[in-house]
């Protein structure tokens, strides 16, 4: 795996450092057991009660039709580039507690902690996960069947990243770019909201 480790402004363990989220994708297949464990963390994820109101609909490229199927749910830039990622899934959460059918807040948190757990076990395994917001709920809905108070959420794209120079345009320079990220001091408050907290 090509690894784009962050320069971190404090230590923080490997794993955080080196995942990243490519858009190119090598031509090679993530095998079944490592897939299993990628979910197997997402499984163990924090949830609100334990409700765990996540799931994911599947789909890799040894089955064509399903592949396209997921595939047809991104959006069509999205769509460019996550092709060549060997297993497309889709993140669904669901909205209302199984336990007293009453909104659940977290949610969405929830399915980002438990996508978050994945990424991570992908990223120690040497597998890459790009996750994006860009996908057709609706469609979602409609070809998934997913039912009332569940929402499809998320696209992520899982596979061995390859070099940038294979990233399509115009997301090869997204790829050979340095990671960035906001300082503390831009989000770790005290006293007040926008407050930077000393420490930061």
């Amino acid at each position: 795996m090509s690894v784009k480790t962050a320069a971190t402004d404090h230590p923080v363990n490997p794993l955080i450092a080196s995942r990243f989220s490519p858009y190119a994708f090598a031509d090679r297949d993530v095998p079944v057991d490592e897939l299993r464990s990628l979910f197997e963390a997402a499984r163990w994820a924090p949830s609100s009660y334990n409700e765990q109101p996540w799931s994911y609909v599947i789909a890799t490229r040894a089955d064509t039709t399903a592949y396209e199927r997921l595939l047809s749910v991104l959006v069509e830039p999205n769509q460019a580039w996550a092709k060549a990622a060997p297993v497309l899934a889709l993140g669904v959460a669901r909205t209302r507690f199984v336990r007293n059918d009453k909104p659940n807040a977290a949610a969405l948190h929830d399915l980002g902690a438990a996508s978050a757990h994945l990424c991570f076990e992908a990223t120690a395994r040497g597998i890459a996960v790009h996750q994006m917001i860009g996908i057709l709920p609706d469609r979602a809905r409609e070809l998934y069947e997913i039912p009332d108070h569940s929402e499809a959420l998320t696209g992520l794209a899982i596979g061995y990243a390859a070099p940038p120079a294979e990233a399509p345009d115009p997301y090869r320079q997204r790829d050979e770019a340095a990671r960035e990220r906001k300082p503390l001091s831009e989000f770790v408050f005290s006293d007040r909201y926008g407050n930077a907290n000393p420490f930061a």
